[in-house]
């Protein structure tokens, strides 16, 4: 769905929408798939924890509950690892410990781990907007993509452009050449990207990644 002010402008955005799916098909040779697959993020992502008692924590639960989806019908299980007290982590002892029983439980799904953290800008909100905040969390691209390189999932995420995250004053900083560093390191190993495209733009930059 599309909120927009007027019918005017949500016909408008609508149409620029048409126009880059109509140049990505002709430039790129894309095309649309029809078929429709059932992708479940078991934890979501930023600070969920505090809106469900029941939201997964630890890799034991993280990894129940994506086995549980796939037996409800999901084909992605799109992987987030949580600390002890259900803030969103990195470390990639987590992730192994959730890859490692869900393979081990012959369950047929596609394993999706996010590459997301580590590019939190939480923008000075005083006088100096580079006396960054508490929700910042930067890390090297390469750092942020090692839980995809470590342990090799099928597909892993790839937030296509900075963006906004939330209302406040956070961004996700995701630039054009640590996309690209990422983007090939990937291909180097075999694991597929998530194309993840939060605006137009977003969309025409994975579309030429490759």
């Amino acid at each position: 769905p599309l909120f927009f002010n007027s019918d005017t402008s949500s016909l408008f955005f609508l149409l620029k929408i048409i126009d880059v799916v109509n140049l990505l098909q002709n430039k790129y040779n894309l095309f649309m798939n029809n078929k429709v697959f059932v992708s479940c993020a078991v934890t979501g992502s930023g600070d969920t924890a505090s809106k469900h008692p029941d939201l997964p924590k630890t890799p034991e639960q993280i990894a129940k509950a994506a086995i549980e989806a796939a037996k409800a019908g999901a084909a992605i299980a799109h992987i987030h690892v949580r600390e002890k007290d259900g803030k969103p982590s990195r470390r990639l002892e987590l992730y192994k410990e959730v890859v490692d029983r869900v393979r081990s439980s012959d369950t047929d799904v596609v394993l999706n781990l996010t590459t997301g953290m580590g590019g939190d800008l939480d923008i000075g909100q005083g006088e100096n907007p580079l006396d960054f905040g508490p929700m910042t969390d930067m890390a090297n691209v390469m750092e942020r993509i090692a839980n995809a390189e470590q342990f090799l999932p099928e597909i892993c995420t790839l937030d296509c452009g900075t963006l906004n995250f939330g209302d406040s004053s956070v961004i996700t900083v995701n630039t054009p050449n640590d996309l690209r560093k990422a983007a090939k390191r990937l291909q180097e190993i075999n694991v597929k990207p998530e194309i993840e495209a939060f605006d137009l733009g977003n969309m025409w930059f994975g579309a030429q990644l490759y």
